[in-house]
């Protein structure tokens, strides 16, 4: 056991975090006898496939299940182990925490039947078709090959966010500049006009520049007959005018979320096909109003800094702006024109664009909200006619701190009802509703939205006991032994069926953190629990294969719930085989996220395994969920509003007071637990983690004797908007009190600060200006920088040596 924790650091540094190898973003197709999902091929490799799970019969009528190969990146390029992505790509990638290479997502027609994707920012499509004995098949091209290969690419890249229509005959990405759409040519003609260089005739000789463009929007080459040789059809259908600006830089994108739709809304995308095939909405936007902010590496001093545009609290965000356009075709199918017009909405109100869906034969919606998220409103965007962008308000909302987003929200019924998430304060719950109606029952706090059909939806929810007391009949043996793996409350995110009854029914069964796929008869379920070391995947109950590495041991946890505000904790000890397993007494350390949206007690036993390395150091960790750190309901939620300083902080401290007491209850029902030492307390924490632990040392510091801060925010004026609003407002003097800079004169206790350069999320100066401020203050403290590494930290090095590194630093400071 001892040799596997010692091994824990490494192990999860080149595993992610003990990712790699499992399954994951499954979505279900065609008849949902079919899913498809991404895995790597072993626990250390990072290079992510395309696979297909199929469910079927065999000839005596038995359930058969098997897992088809459909696109390996090593198979289809030679330097797919080495990645080169474009650098809109590898942003995208930050804002959605993605830690892989090879194929990280995709995009599949309405049947089921194309997929499209890239690898190392080349475009490619995998065709779904069955054998000479109906076996599952697949075939796998680069799509416009000669085109997005040559060196002078004219418009045609990067290619970023590829999106299949639902018809499966164009494809749309976005350069960035401009969207262009590819006609999917049959496949043998496209395979033979890959074969030829861009512009080149039979004989070796090349067309003029301007008659090969020509060539490349037709998506014909010559071949040595003088007939063309057809393949796939690529041109720009739309581009953004950047003509007045005579400077390098490009202030205007298309086809693209801008960034804090990506950082805080988990809006990705920047451009949607219509159901129809024929129509496309899509965002544009200018960053010119955004501060400029510039990322170095002070590593490489010959390296110029990396300039870009940042929506910092109290300044201006990008103006946004939405197009709907009808796409025109000939005879054969191909692209024949384009016709838009500009949605219009009160954008000076309402600049945010929250969230868009577009249902079969509807007109799509639009969720924008106003500058502090108190208010929104559901649009419905005309796609035809003189009217086309013209919106009708369906629905709007308010609430006197923030309203919170539901992904998946809003939509239509397929019958036509419109769906919409309310934070009912009245009934201390976050709810659906349908035509204005809330349907789901109070206590029941619906996290998102994940399949809509006209008798049900499935949702993500998280139960509040005080308030739902009565569970399904499903999960009455749940809480049996909730002290260990908790129970069907705010630690389990469960995936339920809701229907606008209020019935509800259970489709996941143990507490965990789970999601779901669901399409004609088919699901897929996916999480993590207390029981199972490695993530699960089930296709209509055929678990999919885990090639995962595991960590070798299971967190000696017990759940239990802390202090006045009844605090959610987990308290992990020592395992058996530790050197510190019969200790009486141990230091405390203090573990926590701690803010607002994200939570970390949580019925999923992958939260504990760094806990338990920590334990097997010699410590007690604590990891307490106080106000704001969501699943409770809106009121727990918005205590932190205008002041999340003192209420995060003070959660904390009463957790630490309410120590004691509460693991000689657990002792007396067997726990053994060594008592907390409370005058060796101490906090790590990273992001919102890192501020609390700054922020433990510096104002409670008869409280907390040493803390380790990774990348804290300590200025919320430094921060984004769409987060840092939403909590704080627009009053400077809110800033100014709930920062933690100005504190530096208090410090009297160990602090180290750790923080990545690369960072654009929290940048370092965040860090920078807290230790600036303690040295004039004359206060000693350690600084860690880390060069190159992000707010991710996937470097495998840094990964591992910085918990070894933060360990010293608290054995020393409590010595």
């Amino acid at each position: 056991m001892q040799t596997l924790i010692n091994q824990f650091p490494r192990l999860r540094a080149r595993t992610l975090r003990f990712g790699c190898g499992a399954p994951r973003s499954a979505r279900v197709i065609g008849d949902g006898s079919r899913a498809l999902f991404l895995r790597s091929d072993g626990s250390e490799d990072l290079v992510t496939a395309l696979w297909m799970s199929v469910v079927g019969t065999d000839a005596d009528g038995n359930e058969t299940h098997r897992e088809v190969l459909l696109a390996d990146p090593r198979d289809l390029l030679a330097d797919a182990d080495s990645e080169d992505v474009p650098a809109e790509e590898k942003a995208r990638r930050e804002r959605a925490r993605e830690g892989g290479s090879g194929i990280v997502s995709y995009s599949v027609d309405s049947a089921g039947r194309r997929v499209v994707f890239t690898i190392n920012g080349r475009l490619f499509l995998t065709e779904i078709n069955a054998d000479a004995d109906g076996n599952p098949a697949a075939r796998t091209r680069q799509l416009a090959p000669a085109q997005l290969d040559t060196d002078d690419q004219w418009i045609y890249g990067p290619v970023l966010n590829p999106r299949i229509s639902p018809d499966g005959n164009h494809v749309l990405y976005t350069t960035g500049e401009h969207l262009i759409i590819i006609d999917i040519a049959d496949w043998d003609e496209a395979q033979a006009a890959a074969d030829r260089p861009a512009g080149e005739l039979a004989d070796g000789v090349f067309v003029a520049a301007d008659d090969a463009e020509a060539a490349l929007l037709e998506g014909t080459i010559a071949a040595a007959d003088g007939e063309p040789v057809v393949g796939d059809r690529i041109g720009s259908i739309w581009g953004v005018d950047d003509s007045d600006d005579d400077t390098a830089e490009h202030t205007w994108k298309i086809g693209l979320a801008e960034f804090v739709a990506g950082e805080e809304m988990d809006r990705y995308d920047g451009f949607w096909w219509g159901p129809d095939s024929r129509h496309i909405l899509f965002e544009s936007f200018d960053m010119s109003p955004e501060p400029m902010w510039y990322i170095s590496d002070p590593a490489h001093p010959d390296h110029p800094a990396d300039g870009r545009h940042y929506p910092r609290a109290l300044t201006r965000n990008a103006d946004t702006y939405l197009t709907v356009a009808t796409l025109s075709f000939d005879d054969d199918g191909h692209y024949h024109g384009v016709s838009g017009a500009s949605v219009s909405w009160d954008r000076t109100t309402y600049e945010y664009i929250a969230a868009v869906s577009w249902s079969k034969g509807r007109n799509p919606l639009v969720l924008v909200q106003d500058r502090c998220q108190r208010n929104d409103q559901v649009l419905s965007v005309t796609v035809d006619g003189d009217d086309a962008g013209v919106t009708r308000v369906l629905a709007t909302h308010h609430n006197d701190q923030w309203i919170d987003l539901v992904p998946g929200t809003p939509a239509y019924t397929p019958d036509g009802r419109l769906l919409c998430s309310l934070n009912d304060m009245s009934t201390d719950t976050n709810r659906l509703t349908v035509d204005g109606d809330a349907f789901t029952p109070a206590g029941w706090q619906v996290r998102g939205v994940l399949d809509v059909t006209d008798h049900d939806v499935l949702a993500l929810v998280q139960r509040t006991p005080e308030n739902a007391p009565t569970v399904p009949a499903e999960w009455a043996a749940a809480a049996a032994d909730e002290r260990h793996f908790g129970d069907h409350d705010a630690r389990s995110f469960d995936v339920v069926s809701i229907a606008y009854d209020g019935t509800i029914t259970p489709v996941t069964d143990a507490p965990g953190s789970w999601t779901a796929s669901r399409g004609g008869n088919g699901i897929v379920v996916s999480g993590r629990d207390m029981t199972h070391a490695k993530s699960r995947m089930l296709h209509n109950g055929h678990e999919i294969a885990n090639h995962a590495a595991e960590p070798g041991f299971a967190p000696n946890l017990t759940f239990t719930r802390l202090g006045e505000h009844r605090l959610y904790t987990a308290i992990i000890a020592p395992s058996a085989e530790s050197p510190y397993a019969h200790a009486e007494q141990l230091p405390v350390l203090m573990k926590p996220y701690g803010g607002p949206g994200f939570q970390q007690v949580i019925a999923s036993q992958a939260f504990y395994w760094e806990a338990q390395w920590w334990a097997d150091q010699g410590f007690l960790v604590v990891t307490a969920d106080g106000r704001g750190t969501t699943g409770r309901g809106p009121k727990w939620d918005r205590e932190i509003f205008e002041n999340m300083k003192d209420v995060t902080l003070a959660d904390q401290v009463e957790a630490v007071h309410a120590l004691p007491d509460a693991i000689a209850a657990l002792n007396a029902d067997d726990a053994a637990i060594p008592a907390p030492d409370l005058d060796k307390v101490c906090m790590i924490g990273w992001s919102y983690g890192g501020f609390l632990s700054a922020l433990a040392v510096l104002d409670a510091p008869d409280v907390f004797k040493a803390g380790c801060a990774g990348a804290p925010p300590t200025d919320w004026t430094l921060y984004d908007t769409h987060y840092t609003e939403r909590y704080l407002g627009l009053n400077p003097e809110v800033y100014a009190y709930n920062g933690i800079v100005q504190d530096a004169p208090k410090l009297e206790r160990a602090l180290m600060l750790i923080h990545g350069f690369a960072d654009d999320n929290v940048t370092i100066a965040h860090s920078l200006r807290l230790s600036q401020a303690l040295m004039a203050a004359g206060r000693p403290h350690t600084y860690l920088p880390l060069t190159g590494i992000t707010h991710m930290t996937n470097d495998e090095t840094v990964a591992e040596n910085l918990l070894t590194l933060q360990r010293d630093f608290l054995r020393n400071a409590l010595a």
